[in-house]
C-alpha cells in the first residue's frame, strides 16, 4: 500500500434495492473483496433489467470496482450507509488482472473501475 496515495470516500451501496433508470432499473446484489499481490480491492456486483427501453426486453450481470481498500466502513454517510476509504484502481496492468480474478469468481459479463 502507498501511504502518498490519494482516496476517496465510498458510500456502501443498499444490498438488493432496486434502482430505477430510463431504460429498466439495476440492482446491487452482492459486495465482496478480494486479495490482490498485498491489497484487497473491493467489488460490488448487479444486475440491470431493461424492461422499459423502445427496443425490447434483456438484462445484463456487472460488477463495479470502487478500488482498493484503505479504511473498511470507518464512518456513516448522511444516509446511515457504511463508507469506506478507497484508493481507485488506475493502472491498466492492475486493472486487467482484478478483471480476470473477478471473471473467473462471478458470472458477470463486464467488470467496470469506478
Amino acid at each position: 500500500m502507498n501511504m502518498n496515495e490519494k482516496w476517496q470516500d465510498f458510500s456502501h451501496p443498499e444490498l438488493n434495492e432496486q434502482i430505477t433508470a430510463i431504460g429498466g432499473s439495476y440492482f446491487i446484489l452482492k459486495e465482496a473483496r478480494i486479495r490482490f499481490d498485498e491489497d484487497e480491492v473491493l467489488y460490488l456486483v448487479g444486475a440491470a433489467i431493461f424492461d422499459t427501453s423502445c427496443c425490447g426486453a434483456g438484462g445484463s450481470a456487472y460488477a463495479l470496482v470502487p478500488g482498493f481498500i484503505r479504511k473498511w466502513r470507518y464512518t456513516t454517510d448522511k444516509n446511515g450507509r457504511p463508507v469506506s476509504g478507497v484508493a481507485p484502481v488506475f493502472a491498466e496492468r492492475k486493472r486487467k488482472k482484478i478483471r480476470e480474478m473477478i471473471f473467473k469468481k462471478e458470472s458477470v459479463l463486464q467488470v467496470n473501475f469506478m
